[in-house]
């Protein structure tokens, strides 16, 4: 069909203009504004407590430490509420093995301009990696490095002398990724349920709020050291039957967060066991496997060895990070997890999601490497590195067990000497005049006391609400990072002290 058909009568530019300002007023006059109840309902459940409200009063109170007349009680905040290691106050040395791989990978030049400033054995990996990787400013396969992937491999079965395959591992933006797209996987409609223990790491309601899915909670035993009861959890799933909610997936944080507990073995069988008769994923978050206080008495078993060793055919899903061990490296964001007893076809649906983010960080990847890959003895990088991550265990070690120790000896608290990860959990006991002083100001009484306790000393810690408690039980977490632990507990201490007077027990 031509253009000769028709005839096109001409408009005005004027009147062009008018109609279209006028339409558009018309539309804007009419446009709804964007407000929070018109976004994703889900979104508006998430929670966060570890960068909640006592964190965002911590960042106000630093900033206004800068101020010459600052008038606060304090010099500096502490901040004890996360697990981030080398953060200003905090302080800890980055090992430099890692940061010496991370600088040569970021500018291979670097081995021209300073021939002498890297040892022979962090030359050679850097260029082993770079053989593989090119420049780290290109996006990686979406799974991972492929030789990274192998290191990972290797380490696992190094670890728990059974065999593991490169191809079911993904490398991942810390393992927080990877527990986000698993639970973005496993729940298909909010009748879905994922087993979580309580007290919990925040981020496991939190994705599962995102996602639309519901939450099983299973109690610990803070009066056994944190013990899990398999008998605890077989209540969970009763309930949650009966509400007609389909458990999906059991969640077991080994060294636990926020309590530091350790599982033994048996307790592990059990777990597995009963993942099998209820068709359970078991999600194991390992991520502080390296953080252990105790290792002669309470070394650290890996769920793949028992899984394993049992021949146990359920999926299971292995969390490990670069931000906790002894490297803290919190901000290249790096981590991984391995899937043991899944299809090849699922397998391929998590390469597709793993493949809508592109790639992990390459730094991350990177830091993964030396993470499974440390120097070994007889390298030249190796006195070093054992030097500087025997000295964090040492520190670490040490510092739980003052804290712990002192906090016990204070009226109204009791705290597990933890044997792993990086926190203490102690629960306090707090008054009625306390409570009724926390529900006149709106506040679950452990935030009330977390908060006086950051107004007074500038030390920042996270309730225990913001984990999950059994009713009527008031905790806070606190971190073993804090240097100077004489000065900080001293804090704890006169705080709690002036709390009792006011308060009562």
């Amino acid at each position: 069909m031509s253009f000769s058909k028709f005839t096109m009568r001409r408009i005005p530019s004027s009147s062009f203009t008018s109609i279209s300002h006028r339409s558009i007023s018309s539309r804007a006059s009419t446009m709804r504004p964007l407000t929070v109840e018109s976004l994703n309902p889900s979104i508006l459940k998430v929670e966060y407590a570890v960068r909640g409200e006592l964190a965002i009063k911590a960042e106000e109170y630093r900033n206004k430490l800068k101020e010459p007349n600052h008038g606060l009680p304090f010099d500096r905040v502490i901040s004890s509420n996360i697990g981030n290691p080398q953060q200003i106050g905090l302080d800890q040395r980055p090992i430099t093995f890692v940061r010496q791989i991370g600088a040569l990978m970021d500018y291979p030049e670097l081995e021209k301009l300073a021939p002498n400033a890297f040892p022979k054995d962090v030359i050679a990996r850097a260029q082993e990696l770079r053989s593989e990787i090119g420049s780290i400013g290109a996006y990686s396969h979406s799974q991972g490095v492929p030789i990274i992937r192998k290191h990972v491999a290797q380490f696992i079965e190094q670890r728990d002398g059974f065999p593991s395959d490169p191809n079911h591992i993904f490398l991942t933006a810390g393992a927080s990724a990877g527990v986000s797209l698993l639970i973005s996987m496993l729940i298909s409609d909010r009748k879905a349920g994922i087993l979580i223990p309580i007290p919990q790491y925040p981020l496991y309601t939190a994705t599962i709020a995102q996602y639309d899915g519901t939450p099983i909670p299973y109690y610990l035993d803070g009066t056994a050291g944190w013990s899990t009861s398999i008998n605890e959890i077989e209540s969970a799933l009763e309930i949650a039957y009966k509400q007609g909610i389909n458990p999906r997936a059991l969640v077991v944080i080994n060294p636990g967060n926020p309590t530091g507990a350790l599982l033994e073995e048996s307790i592990q069988e059990e777990l597995v066991r009963l993942c099998e008769e209820h068709s359970l994923v078991l999600l194991a978050d390992e991520v502080y496997q390296n953080n252990l206080h105790k290792r002669s008495t309470h070394p650290f078993t890996s769920f793949k060895k028992i899984v394993s060793r049992l021949k146990s055919p359920i999926p299971l899903i292995s969390f490990h990070s670069i931000s906790k061990g002894v490297m803290g490296e919190c901000g290249r964001r790096g981590g991984y997890f391995e899937c043991t007893n899944f299809s090849s076809d699922i397998r391929a649906l998590m390469y597709k999601m793993a493949s809508v983010g592109l790639c992990p960080p390459l730094q991350g990847q990177i830091a993964v490497d030396t993470l499974v890959r440390p120097p070994q003895e007889g390298e030249e990088s190796y006195q070093l590195w054992k030097s500087e991550t025997d000295t964090i265990h040492q520190a670490l070690a040490e510092r739980t067990h003052v804290m712990a120790e002192r906090l016990n000896k204070l009226p109204g608290i009791s705290c597990v000497d933890s044997p792993g990860a990086l926190y203490l959990f102690p629960q306090i006991s707090l008054s009625d005049k306390a409570i009724e002083a926390a529900e006149k100001a709106g506040k679950q009484p452990d935030t009330f006391y977390a908060l006086a306790l950051l107004d007074k000393t500038g030390i920042c810690v996270v309730p225990g609400s913001g984990f999950g408690q059994r009713q009527g039980h008031w905790h806070y977490r606190l971190t073993c990072l804090c240097p100077g632990v004489d000065e900080y507990v001293g804090k704890l201490e006169k705080f709690h002290t002036e709390w009792i007077k006011q308060y009562g027990k």
